[in-house]
């Protein structure tokens, strides 16, 4: 763990993937991990991506403008017929029925039925120009509790973007997905754990 934090210490630029393994409903006090997290890293140049929908990250002090949710927010409702590309805020609509054509709103999620995406690009936007600066930059990635669910977002990207850059190295923390790829397996190290309980022991 001490090696884990030297490694943070000395980055330049710190790439964080949030996985299912932090969800509310799997640990109830998720905020005091997410606390524990941002203490971690408050110094340094970061960006997360997250593939959990519950938006806990964002009671949490991590910097909200630092990290981008693309599977969704399910605080944040949408028209579950998809009628319009609205997205609104918790509690903006108080019947929770879509104004425009009466359908019931939904969270604003991969889950729904025709997700809008347009709440997340903006950050996402933000993200991809964050990550084109760390080439060629001592880049350490962080991957905590990042499964299959959807390996598309954050494991395989990451792998990719740590194979690519020299400068990169990767802790994968994981209670049964710590797994490595054979691109990586030289520049990353992989813990069998719960990557909530990791952090929180760190």
């Amino acid at each position: 763990m001490q090696q884990l934090k030297d490694r943070i210490k000395e980055c330049d630029k710190l790439l964080i993937g949030i996985g299912e393994e932090w969800n509310k409903d799997s640990v109830p006090e998720i905020l005091k991990a997410y606390e524990k997290l941002a203490d971690l890293v408050k110094e340094k140049d970061y960006f997360i991506v997250t593939t959990v929908t519950d938006a806990e990250i964002f009671n949490s002090s991590l910097d909200s403008r630092r990290i981008t949710a693309p599977c969704g927010n399910e605080t944040w409702r949408q028209c579950s017929e998809s009628c319009t590309k609205d997205i609104w805020e918790p509690g903006e609509i108080p019947d929770d029925i879509c104004p425009h054509c009466q359908a019931p709103l939904t969270g604003n999620t991969i889950e729904a039925k025709n997700y809008i995406e347009e709440g997340y690009l903006h950050m996402w936007k933000k993200y991809t120009s964050w990550l084109s600066g760390t080439l060629n930059k001592n880049l350490m990635v962080l991957e905590l509790g990042v499964g299959f669910e959807t390996p598309t977002v954050i494991r395989w990207p990451f792998e990719k973007t740590v194979s690519i850059n020299n400068k990169a190295v990767m802790y994968r923390i994981h209670d049964k997905f710590y797994q490595l790829s054979p691109e990586i397996k030289d520049k990353a190290v992989s813990i069998a754990m719960n990557s909530v309980d990791y952090i929180e022991e760190t």
